[in-house]
Formats: C-alpha cells, sequence, structure tokens
C-alpha cells in the first residue's frame, strides 16, 4: 500500500511549489532522504521541478550515461512518472503561503523547505495539524 506525500519548496516571495510522491511518504524514510539528502535548495528545485514522483531518492538524476527508467531505475536515484515513465507532465502545485499549504491536501504527509533551508514536515490528518521541524529524532528507530 502507498504512503503518499507531497514534498515542498517555499520560494522567495513566500509562495509555495510542491508535488506529489506516491511511495514510502512516512518520516522513517521519505523524512529520512530529505533530511540527509536534501539540504542545498538547488537540489530540491530540480526535484521540484521533476513533478510528480513514483518514489524519492537519495538523487534527482542519474549520473551522465548510466541507465534509469521506471522499469529498471539506477540505484539511489529518484523514479518520475513524466521522465522516467513517459507520463504527461505533472506541473507543481502552487500555494499563496506555507501556511496554506499545510492546510491544503498534503496527502497522509507534507515536507516543505523554507526559504531559509529547514525542513518542516505534517501528518496530513486532523489530529498532526502542526508543522514541526524535521529532525533526525523525527525517525531514529527506538
Amino acid at each position: 500500500m502507498a504512503t503518499r506525500s507531497r514534498i515542498a519548496q517555499e520560494q522567495p516571495d513566500g509562495t509555495v511549489k510542491s508535488i506529489y510522491c506516491h511511495w514510502d511518504g512516512y518520516p522513517s524514510n521519505n523524512g529520512r532522504i530529505l533530511l540527509e539528502h536534501y539540504q542545498d535548495p538547488q537540489k530540491v528545485a530540480a526535484l521540484i521541478s521533476l513533478g510528480a514522483l513514483s518514489y524519492l531518492s537519495k538523487e534527482v538524476a542519474p549520473q551522465e550515461g548510466q541507465d534509469h527508467d521506471f522499469e529498471s531505475p539506477a540505484s539511489g536515484v529518484t523514479v518520475a512518472y513524466h521522465r522516467d515513465r513517459g507520463e504527461d507532465y505533472q506541473k507543481p502545485r502552487e500555494n499563496a503561503s506555507v501556511k496554506s499549504f499545510f492546510r491544503s491536501d498534503i496527502e497522509e504527509w507534507g515536507y516543505l523547505m523554507t526559504k531559509e533551508g529547514e525542513w518542516l514536515y505534517q501528518g496530513g490528518y486532523k489530529d498532526k495539524a502542526v508543522p514541526t521541524p524535521l529532525t533526525v529524532e523525527t525517525y531514529a528507530e527506538d
């Protein structure tokens, strides 16, 4: 079963761009990958520009000359529906602010890099309605 999420980035003007990610959206997977491998705002922007994702991995794109597609993805490379499967491009959704992003349909989990470079996350259910800083403790195993 999929654990859907949205991955977002706050823009310099305060608006937010986000994309859908189908698999493994829980904090111990997507949260961990974002915190450990997506600290560079330019890398996050490159991820957002892909449009909808099948799943997130530590790299946005394969290395030059490396084979990568939906059926045979390169190890450690994100899989995008448009680039890797040839589906129609699903452009990033735009929200007016961080607050409106977290109040919108963020799927089961929502992740957002602020313009200051901090990752926030929030569960998509009403009982987890406050964005929280994403930290190692968020997904540390007991």
